[in-house]
């Protein structure tokens, strides 16, 4: 497999470029190279402006919105995104329960849902993760039974991301507890978050952020038409949508973009200190990581050229989670390396929902949001089934352990 790219895809990645710098509000680049995380009117409106260009869903079937394009102009698009950076199109949407939709969803489904996914008229989260029921996700009790032309939902689901924005959520339930396996007799179902029943209430993250909640389901009304593939076969859409979920968590654009903000970091002196950049120590483990993210880049290209094959076949790929393992454990391991070069600056407080920080002439504003990063990656090597889990489906997949 030739990794280099050709001139046709050095010419796209050129305008992808110019793309960027004519549609991208200065406001949303700089909150971002900042370190801070876009608000939801940037995030949507950079989605639409995608969509509009066509370039929301590049990975999606041609007729669903698709381009069409390689597994090269893909990487070079999202690589490029997150090196700006500007905001991915809603993970929700686009690379999880859109894919989903596209290879098990009913027809009615795909020419309801699909437009709005795609433009974010609709803001999807994630309902799968239970008290009791998280790496190992197939033990989740949140259960549904079937009464007239509804499912009734009853339950709950926690560490559901941005629940505080979404018009509607994608949730798997237990409708069959009698089932032989444990796998068995889940079904995957698609929730308006506006439905009687359905309570969000906020868990505050030890960056003091409001990233993450608890969702309660109490007698939650779904239309039997808002089931996703075959009743008590919900199994077979989540590992699909979570391998193209592990396959995200690469992000090596997003790793190349804080490798380089902290090269530069590293060249300042706060307070007349010296330099980290001038650390033996600093430099070698500075320049592991980017070897890693190397490899890394590889790897996920290699992975990226069987996808298209996958979502026609509506199979997972058990190498995505290669690239869930490595990719978090690279990312987490920049934010240690930020912590180091923020020394004692990092120490003084920052508020992540603001954009302003508690006490700006301190530090600089970079050091500030050291440390809430490290501690809030810490769940990077957890979500998406943890790091533990996707080492045994590798040993299962690639050595039949």
């Amino acid at each position: 497999m030739d990794l280099r790219f050709n001139d046709e895809e050095r010419a796209f990645r050129q305008e992808v470029r110019e793309f960027i710098a004519a549609n991208l509000p200065n406001e949303t680049r700089e909150r971002m190279a900042a370190g801070r995380t876009p608000t939801k009117p940037m995030v949507v409106q950079w989605q639409r402006a995608l969509n509009a260009r066509g370039w929301a869903v590049p990975h999606w079937p041609v007729e669903h919105g698709g381009t069409g394009w390689s597994a090269i102009k893909r990487f070079i698009l999202n690589e490029e995104m997150q090196q700006w950076p500007a905001p991915m199109p809603l993970a929700f949407n686009c690379a999880m329960v859109g894919p989903v939709v596209c290879a098990f969803g009913t027809e009615a489904q795909k020419k309801h849902f699909l437009p709005r996914m795609k433009n974010l008229d609709d803001w999807w989260c994630q309902g799968f993760s239970e008290p009791g029921a998280g790496s190992d996700l197939a033990s989740l009790k949140c259960a549904s039974r079937r009464e007239g032309d509804h499912f009734v939902v009853n339950g709950q689901k926690t560490w559901t991301t941005l629940a505080q924005h979404a018009d509607w959520i994608f949730v798997l339930v237990r409708s069959n507890p009698q089932a032989a396996k444990p796998q068995e007799g889940i079904s995957f179902l698609l929730v308006d978050m506006a439905t009687p029943g359905i309570t969000v209430r906020p868990i505050i993250t030890i960056d003091g952020a409001h990233e993450v909640n608890e969702v309660f389901f109490d007698d939650v009304k779904v239309p039997l038409d808002n089931l996703v593939g075959t009743e008590n076969k919900g199994w077979d859409c989540a590992k699909f949508l979570l391998s193209n979920e592990r396959t995200g968590q690469a992000r090596v654009g997003a790793s190349k973009e804080r490798i380089r903000r902290l090269k530069r970091i590293a060249t300042e002196a706060p307070g007349g200190a010296t330099p980290m950049l001038q650390n033996p120590r600093f430099r070698d483990k500075l320049t592991e990581v980017e070897a890693q993210l190397k490899a890394l880049e590889m790897t996920t290209l290699r992975v990226l050229a069987n996808e298209n094959k996958r979502l026609g076949e509506g199979k997972p790929d058990p190498a995505s989670s290669v690239l869930k393992i490595r990719g978090t454990e690279i990312q987490q391991a920049i934010s240690e390396l930020f912590v180091e070069a923020a020394g004692p600056y990092g120490l003084v407080g920052a508020d992540p929902e603001q954009d302003g920080w508690n006490e700006p002439e301190l530090a600089p504003e970079w050091a500030t949001l050291a440390q809430p990063v490290y501690f809030n990656w810490r769940k990077q090597s957890i979500y998406g089934g943890s790091n533990e889990i996707q080492r045994n489906i590798m040993a299962k997949a690639f050595l039949g352990l």
